[in-house]
């Protein structure tokens, strides 16, 4: 290794351009080869550092997400069921929605797939820069209570609105305590003109008698429903498709 080499590693360092200096071996073979000149050469640099720079930014905001599962909607098998939108679903990909601020509500039975195209959407706004944040409906209602127990509940609300995209999973479980309904109406107001997913085993229109305020309902789910686009997923459930087969157990007959 010349003096040179040395040199321009050292400054790599200090200039923290770590993603130059993972291939500058490589790059260096390709210009003394002939392969690249001194402008390709450089760059080429550039465009190794740019790279190293995207994928860390983007696991770092992969991994804030808190995901349950690592899944896309290209893994997706809309052959499962017949009866899912599936032309909905990809409209939905192209995230237009997200750049409008819209919000996206995925109603349908239990086991349909509605997580997974959740999760696969928000894998894709982390894909396009956005940040986002994934966690069932009711751990967001317990952090916002412990929130009033120890006086950190606008701190605890600041972080839950920060995301460009929240999604909220298993929304309207279970009939809410006026707290609750008070801390949901405070989310969905401070989240105005950012979007999020919703997944429920509820029709929205069934999402009223679980609010005991009519006046919190109404005003809640008016600026919740009138900004979002609706997919009723329907049809069996996908999981058994995933699970793992029992050795005894028979193929279904087709």
């Amino acid at each position: 290794m010349s003096v040179m080499d040395t040199a321009l590693r050292e400054s790599l360092k200090t200039l923290r351009l770590s993603g130059m200096l993972e291939t500058l071996d490589a790059r260096l073979a390709q210009a003394h080869g002939g392969e690249l000149g001194h402008l390709d050469f450089l760059q080429v640099l550039c465009q190794d550092e740019i790279t190293r720079r995207e994928t860390v930014a983007f696991e770092r905001r992969l991994r804030k997400a808190k995901f349950e599962q690592q899944v896309t909607l290209e893994g997706f098998d809309f052959n499962a069921s017949p009866k899912l939108p599936a032309a909905q679903i990809r409209d939905l990909a192209a995230l237009c929605w997200l750049h409008a601020g819209e919000s996206v509500i995925l109603f349908g039975p239990v086991g349909v797939g509605k997580t997974h195209v959740a999760q696969a959407l928000g894998h894709l706004a982390i894909r396009q820069g956005a940040n986002v944040r994934f966690a069932k409906t009711s751990r967001i209602l317990a952090e916002l209570a412990g929130g009033h127990a120890d006086r950190t509940w606008d701190r605890r609300l600041r972080e839950i609105v920060r995301p460009d995209l929240l999604i909220l999973d298993d929304f309207a479980m279970r009939q809410l305590t006026a707290a609750q309904a008070d801390d949901l109406y405070e989310l969905v107001s401070e989240r105005q003109g950012r979007s999020l997913i919703i997944t429920s085993n509820r029709a929205p229109s069934d999402w009223y008698p679980l609010f005991p305020n009519p006046v919190v309902a109404e005003s809640l789910l008016d600026r919740l429903i009138s900004t979002s686009h609706q997919v009723i997923m329907n049809g069996p459930s996908y999981r058994p498709n995933k699970r793992p087969r029992n050795p005894s157990e028979k193929p279904p007959t087709p």
